[in-house]
């Protein structure tokens, strides 16, 4: 089954921070949810099986939380993992 895979970078309001990052987690689609450094406040990975789905994570339940300000989602084209990476390079052994 393929999946549709996004990063959505998320600024939050103020007074949101210290309660947003569970709400994030919670939020079926949402593999992982961070807290970041930088312009954005938290980072969340998002693993979903079609774009539908995509559009009511990211429009519907992210942008619908409290405490959201903005957000700037990035789709994936291609997934890796250190796992994949490593399995291309392997000499059989």
């Amino acid at each position: 089954m393929t999946m549709t895979h996004a990063v959505v970078l998320i600024e939050a309001e103020r007074d949101a921070l210290s309660t947003l990052g569970s709400a994030l987690a919670d939020i079926e689609g949402v593999a992982e949810a961070y807290s970041v450094t930088g312009e954005w406040d938290f980072v969340a990975i998002v693993r979903v099986p079609d774009h539908e789905q995509l559009a009511n994570v990211v429009t519907g339940q992210i942008g619908g939380l409290s405490g959201v300000a903005r957000t700037q989602t990035m789709v994936a084209f291609v997934a890796y993992s250190r796992h994949d990476i490593e399995a291309m390079f392997s000499i059989g052994e």
